[in-house]
């Protein structure tokens, strides 16, 4: 399993919305990726994001350089960028 360089941390650049809970992501360092989360169990504080509407409204925030939600939910970036890492996007 690759780990996140312990000199890079990842800075998520760009989001889009592929279809319900799907996202494509693209980092800072050129790397992009989707990330698959419809097989998700979101409770807790994280409950909304089951809602597709809710969870289509996902954005970059600059300021903590990673993807959230209206209402204060976000994710931290490197699990995003090891999932990212893990499914790219092949250019054709």
């Amino acid at each position: 399993m690759s780990t996140v360089s312990s000199t890079y941390l990842p800075v998520v650049a760009g989001v889009a919305v592929l279809r319900d809970h799907v996202l494509r992501l693209l980092f800072d360092d050129g790397t992009v990726g989707d990330v698959d989360f419809s097989h998700e169990e979101w409770t807790g504080v994280l409950e909304p994001l089951r809602d597709p509407a809710y969870f289509a409204k996902v954005y970059v925030d600059a300021e903590a350089r990673t993807i959230a939600w209206p209402g204060g939910l976000d994710m931290a970036p490197e699990p995003l960028y090891e999932e990212a890492k893990a499914h790219p996007l092949v250019a054709a």
